[in-house]
């Protein structure tokens, strides 16, 4: 089973700048929703190897938004370079994934 949704993934620095990205996108209706998780990013940056807490954002979305969603963190995001990843969703609850449809429409 495939679907026209997908899942578009991002970081930022702090619980509050997450939680504005994620409000914002679900106003926007480029998202349906989004969740936030604590993580600990280990990458290379400016030729150093850096530890640093962030907060990871999981947008559901469909295929039609992504693009737009995708536009809307490079142009709000604080990082000179975001991490921006779409993955598809390959399957999953017809519900669930009707209501992402809904909700980004």
């Amino acid at each position: 089973m495939s679907s026209g949704q997908v899942i578009v993934t991002t970081t930022a620095g702090d619980e509050t700048a997450a939680r504005e990205l994620a409000a914002g996108i679900v106003a926007a209706r480029l998202g349906a929703c989004a969740q936030l998780l604590p993580i600990t990013s280990v990458y290379r940056w400016e030729g150093e190897v850096r530890t640093e807490p962030e907060w990871r954002v999981e947008i559901k979305t469909t295929v039609a938004r992504a693009e737009a969603l995708t536009a809307h963190l490079r142009d709000v995001h604080p990082y000179d370079v975001p991490e921006i990843v779409v993955t598809p969703i390959v399957g999953g609850s017809r519900d669930y994934l009707a209501w992402v449809d809904a909700e980004t429409s």
